[in-house]
């Protein structure tokens, strides 16, 4: 049970998980994993559930013609969970907990892909 949204917590491939992101594609898991993973945390990836969709009405076609099957192809996504249910991403930006493979402080801009390169040497608040 979460504390709040910022904080959820599920099971992932039968492990109790605390949730990083939720429907995120391939080259963002590969993102996440290097930054997780450098910083000691376990990750899970489990493909996301299909969004639930209301049933459409069959169009009506003169007889003799065929329905056209149109299935809308959906982008696969991904859930992303740490083993670590402490783990919570808001805090530990902003609590600058987490490390790049290079050294430097994840920032808010690098996490969300924003920037190439994280600029840690000022705090938000001090500037």
């Amino acid at each position: 049970m979460a504390i709040n949204q910022n904080h959820v917590c599920e099971e992932l491939n039968g492990v109790k998980c605390a949730i990083v992101e939720k429907n995120v594609k391939k080259e963002r898991v590969d993102f996440l994993q290097e930054i997780l993973a450098y910083n000691g945390f376990k990750m899970i990836v489990m493909p996301s559930p299909p969004p639930k969709a209301s049933p459409q009405a069959a169009p009506i076609m003169p007889p003799g013609e065929a329905v056209p099957e149109a299935l809308p192809v959906l982008p696969e996504t991904f859930t992303v969970g740490v083993t670590n249910l402490t783990f919570n991403p808001i805090n530990a930006i902003f609590g600058r907990l987490l490390k790049t493979p290079d050294g430097h402080v994840v920032t808010l801009s690098y996490w969300q892909q924003k920037e190439k390169e994280s600029r840690d040497e000022i705090p938000y608040f001090e500037s």
